[in-house]
């Protein structure tokens, strides 16, 4: 018997389950297919990572003896059917991908030979453990979870089992507005890198075959700078515990103009494509932590949230909808509130944006293919919710712009987090907001062309009438979501005919 390894895009770790216990000879391969880039607009940067962060582990194993073959093709299955049977293969082992399409896509291959999926092990937890859990719970909260995991994995625990500075969460203390006008408030650079041979021959690949029409790909690659190989990663979470973690919790839901990065880690990327593992990096936090004096538990806490909590709380809800008989249709084509207005031209081209806020982090994922969580969600989440956007447009428009994006984390992150598209299974209220929200976490709304204080008139803000427009439009079902019910009441005490004002600026802009 010979056994082969398929290493996908994002598995691209030395430990990842495929690979242990095997002869370092081998026969491993990793393959560049077109075909599988032409399913959305990837942003230029995004393939630029990947197929570059892939090249340089294809070395990497190469180094360690295995017998490496490195494809580019249009299909997967035409260059596994020339490797397979050069290699002589029997067995096929592929580490189980996390993304639910790519593992249809295995499923629907027709090759010469066994296929062995492997579980995945570059989460901390598995799918399994996850479901168990679930079956434990009353209520499906990530809260809970996250506290779970604080002990499963005995992280920022005291020697009585409490947790470490006497609460779970200490996120009250990590909402600081940035300091407008303020010249002390000076993040520090990110880590960037200066592009290697491999990272430049990846990138005129790219250009060339967007420019050719060969694919169709978002943003530009001109600012790039990530990490593509595991040592650069590691440099990465050394600039982010030495220079950023210490203020990082206070600041990390404000948003400043020209300030693409303040002090958050830039490690997502690293952590998806399994440059990096999520219980290196916590525990690393952890250890700084202890053996520091200038580092607050609620910037240590809260980054270790995002990381055991939030991203695995994800992860596992991803896994949780897979199998979910009880839905009437997939979790991925959820539609609570029928929301069917089509994504605006301004998402795919800044320019078109009229509202500053918009302006500002659309065209930072043009440049960067990257904003940090806030921006995400309470800008560009929250807007296309309020206005209405189908939420599968705009769970697309994710996946496609940014850097850490994979089917795991945009669906539940944009369908149940962003969109309440789930109806509530994974966030106990949507994420909505007017614009005080933004003016109060951001100086965005200084210079706009509209008034963030005015709901109605020429110079609404957008986010003031659609976000009573969205509340009046789904009263009915929004009376339902028990936390929702105080601000429902402000609709009954609006003056005679602002409302109507209201519904008619929401319906112009549509108009356009």
């Amino acid at each position: 018997m010979t056994i082969g390894v398929w290493v996908l895009g994002d598995q691209l770790c030395l430990d990842q389950a495929a690979l242990q216990a095997l002869d370092p000879n081998t026969p491993v391969i990793l393959i560049e297919s077109l075909d599988h880039v032409r399913v959305r607009s990837y942003h230029q940067q995004k393939l630029i990572l990947i197929w570059s962060a892939m090249r340089h582990f294809a070395a990497e194993l190469k180094t360690q003896g295995f017998d490496l073959t490195y494809s580019e093709c249009d299909r997967f299955e035409e260059a596994l059917q020339t490797w397979i049977k050069a290699k002589g293969i029997t067995e096929l082992r592929i580490m189980q991908p996390a993304d639910r399409p790519f593992g249809q896509l295995i499923a629907d291959l027709t090759l010469p030979c066994k296929i062995v999926i492997v579980p995945n092990n570059q989460f901390l937890w598995t799918e399994a453990e996850f479901k168990t859990w679930t079956t434990t719970r009353k209520r499906l909260l990530m809260e809970d979870f996250y506290r779970e995991s604080r002990k499963r994995f005995d992280l920022l625990m005291d020697e009585n089992g409490k947790p470490v500075g006497g609460a779970w969460n200490f996120d009250k203390e990590n909402r600081k507005p940035p300091k407008k006008n303020d010249p002390t408030f000076q993040p520090p650079a990110a880590q960037w890198f200066d592009p290697d041979e491999i990272v430049q021959t990846v990138t005129q690949k790219v250009q060339d075959l967007s420019q050719s029409g060969t694919i169709e790909t978002y943003g530009t690659a001109d600012s790039f700078g990530w990490a593509v190989n595991r040592s650069q990663a590691l440099q990465v979470l050394d600039t982010f515990i030495e220079t950023r973690l210490s203020t990082f919790g206070p600041y990390e839901d404000a948003m400043v103009t020209g300030q693409d990065t303040l002090w958050h880690s830039m490690l997502s990327p690293y952590l998806n494509l399994g440059l990096l593992s999520p219980i290196e990096v916590v525990r690393r936090v952890e250890s700084e932590f202890k053996s520091r004096n200038d580092l607050e538990i609620n910037s240590v806490e809260g980054f270790i949230r995002q990381v055991i909590g939030w991203r695995e709380y994800m992860r596992g809800v991803y896994a949780l909808t897979s199998d979910d008989e009880t839905r009437e249709i997939p979790y991925a084509e959820s539609n609570w509130f029928d929301h069917q207005q089509p994504l605006p031209d301004f998402f795919w081209d800044s320019k078109k944006a009229t509202m500053n806020c918009l302006k500002q982090c659309l065209d930072q994922t043009e440049r960067t293919a990257y904003n940090h969580h806030i921006q995400r969600l309470m800008i560009l989440n929250n807007f296309a919710l309020i206005a209405g956007y189908n939420p599968q447009e705009i769970e697309n428009w994710f996946h496609s712009v940014y850097i850490d994006a994979y089917d795991w984390v945009m669906q539940t992150n944009v369908i149940g987090m962003g969109q309440y598209a789930d109806g509530g299974l994974l966030a106990s209220k949507p994420y909505a907001s007017s614009a005080n929200y933004v003016n109060k976490m951001s100086d965005y709304c200084k210079g706009c062309q509209y008034d963030f204080k005015a709901r109605t008139g020429k110079k609404a803000c957008p986010f003031n009438y659609f976000y009573w427009d969205f509340l009046d439009r789904h009263r009915t079902k929004l009376t339902t979501q028990g936390r929702m019910s105080f601000i429902l009441k402000n609709l009954d005490k609006m003056a005679d005919g602002e409302l109507e004002e209201i519904r008619e600026l929401a319906r112009s802009w549509h108009e356009g």
